[in-house]
């Protein structure tokens, strides 16, 4: 059978492994544990000791509590990425054996922040790193123990680097030839056009 949330494919077995799981748990108890997996798919980290509270009354060991909010995030992250309204979502899960006041509950936390996480995934989806900024110098090296003249410019960069999932920026530092970064400046030009041209 096939699932819009799954990308028109079937059920992961893992998942309809996990939604028995999930069964285990009240329905109001479910709404609080997806908004607490929401907060983390946002970038606003989750609670455990909460989410171990959540779960605690249906006995759920460690394993079960990571299963569960892996299960979770699954379903939530595909149902924003095929862009699956929550309507659609609550009826495919009950058809998977999710009970209906769970669906409810958890297609209630989706729809609410359904925009928001479609956006954020815009934002961070295919990003290795965001560059927060460059320094710069040019160096021109007239003679070294090594030759007696030189004569060539360099580059010294800088970069801060922040990488995609920190929120501290990382310098790399490194030099450049003259050449060479007439290339990378031609290159960055490049790069710049395509990405005007895809925004028009």
């Amino acid at each position: 059978m096939r699932f819009r949330f799954c990308g028109d494919l079937d059920c992961p077995d893992w998942v309809l492994a996990e939604i028995n799981i999930l069964s285990k748990i009240t329905s109001v108890k479910m709404k609080l544990l997806a908004v607490q997996v929401l907060k983390d798919m946002l970038g606003q980290g989750i609670d455990y000791d909460k989410v171990q509270k959540l779960t605690s009354d249906a006995k759920f060991e460690i394993g079960d509590i990571k299963a569960s909010v892996a299960a979770l995030s699954f379903i939530l992250a595909s149902a924003a990425k095929y862009d699956v309204d929550s309507d659609t979502l609550a009826n495919e899960l009950q058809q998977l054996g999710l009970p209906k006041e769970h669906t409810t509950s958890l297609c209630k936390s989706y729809s609410d922040a359904q925009g928001n996480l479609q956006e954020h995934f815009r934002h961070t989806s295919l990003r290795v790193s965001n560059l927060d900024s460059v320094q710069w110098r040019v160096d021109y090296v007239l003679s070294s123990s090594e030759l007696q003249e030189v004569n060539e410019p360099s580059v010294q960069l800088k970069l801060d680097i922040r990488p995609g999932d920190t929120r501290a920026a990382e310098p790399v530092a490194f030099t450049l030839t003259a050449d060479k970064f007439r290339i990378l400046l031609h290159e960055l030009k490049q790069a710049q056009t395509i990405m005007t041209n895809l925004e028009k």
